[in-house]
């Protein structure tokens, strides 16, 4: 490993006030963004547990990256009631465990905490703040019976598309394969304060991280990927080159990406994206194994609500047809139901 850093991780400043962060689930991603604010002068608190924890309580946080390795040693702890409020907290959990996160989540607050989320698909403040036909609606899928809304009010909700891949090598180990892009920005559409003191913040860790005044249109960039090829790779046990080069699979792709721009048009969101360009994108990333087909590999349960479940009902309420984001959705739900580490069918031994 490298004592100093390349130039691109050069730290341009340290803030005379630090900001004070909360890294809620600080995994691959969570404790590569922590290392980075950290080793720009923030206050940075990583909330784990197990192996990991043990680790980076022991030696910090090694980054392993092609733009320089580095080692930060940011705060530790399973515990987030030892940190007390914070200015942001950065959400690194996976979105089906946002309902349930009040206890390691509510400690951090106070009245002007802000809480990112970096997750894919539609998040849970969708609604919040969009003049409009569907202005506060609640999205049933990533929010049932207002449970996220409840532990995470949209209020403080800033939205964050992660356009960086991290993986965990060891614990207390980050790999960082490629990317450093952090979009985020407020439900609202406005370009507020407390996302500019973030983003600086980020930038003097040497990260990207643009403050948008419509977030919407990088959620569904990003997502025309992740509604495509996650459910088929966990349903085909397919990389994405796999399913590129496959003609039948290339064509379902296509038209999954087609039919949620369809729905992102009715819900007033118009990205400018080629198809074809993003599957090309896509092919070129190679026989990668989604995080959708990892997880169903190491038995977790499957992100699908806010990836696929949550734009068909987004279709239903816009009277989309979305026939082949259904069909997909229906096989997809089913075996996220069967392969559940709870469900009755995955365990049981044969008659």
């Amino acid at each position: 490993m490298s004592t100093l850093p390349a130039p691109p991780y050069s730290v341009p400043h340290r803030s005379e006030s630090p900001v004070k962060v909360a890294v809620v689930g600080a995994g691959a991603i969570g404790a590569y963004v922590g290392a980075a604010l950290h080793r720009a002068g923030a206050e940075v608190h990583l909330i784990a547990r197990g192996p990991h924890l043990t680790a980076m309580r022991q030696g910090g946080v090694r980054v392993l990256s092609p733009r320089g390795d580095f080692t930060a040693r940011p705060a530790a702890t399973d515990d987030p009631a030892e940190v007390g409020p914070v200015d942001y907290v950065f959400l690194g959990l996976k979105a089906n465990s946002y309902a349930g996160s009040g206890p390691l989540v509510h400690p951090l607050l106070h009245d002007r905490t802000a809480v990112i989320a970096a997750q894919n698909g539609i998040p849970w403040w969708y609604f919040h703040g969009l003049p409009g036909p569907y202005e506060g609606r609640r999205i049933e899928s990533v929010d049932p019976a207002g449970a996220v809304s409840a532990t995470l009010p949209p209020a403080r909700a800033i939205g964050c598309v992660v356009y960086a891949a991290t993986e965990i090598e060891a614990p207390g180990v980050v790999r960082h394969l490629e990317g450093t892009r952090f979009s985020i920005g407020e439900p609202g559409r406005d370009v507020s304060r407390r996302c500019l003191d973030f983003s600086d913040a980020m930038r003097a860790g040497g990260l990207k991280c643009p403050v948008e005044p419509d977030l919407r249109n990088d959620i569904w960039i990003k997502l025309l990927g992740n509604i495509s090829f996650n459910p088929i790779s966990a349903l085909a046990r397919a990389t994405m080159g796999q399913i590129c080069r496959h003609p039948d699979t290339r064509a379902l792709v296509e038209s999954m990406m087609r039919e949620t721009l369809e729905v992102a048009a009715a819900v007033g969101c118009h990205p400018e994206i080629s198809v074809e360009r993003r599957i090309a994108g896509a092919e070129r990333v190679g026989d990668h194994k989604t995080s959708t087909l990892q997880d169903l590999e190491k038995g977790k349960p499957l992100e699908l609500d806010v990836l696929l479940a949550a734009v068909v009902e987004l279709a239903r309420l816009t009277d989309t047809s979305v026939p082949t984001l259904r069909a997909v959705h229906a096989l997809a739900d089913l075996l996220a139901k069967t392969s559940s580490p709870t469900s009755p069918t995955s365990t049981g031994s044969a008659q």
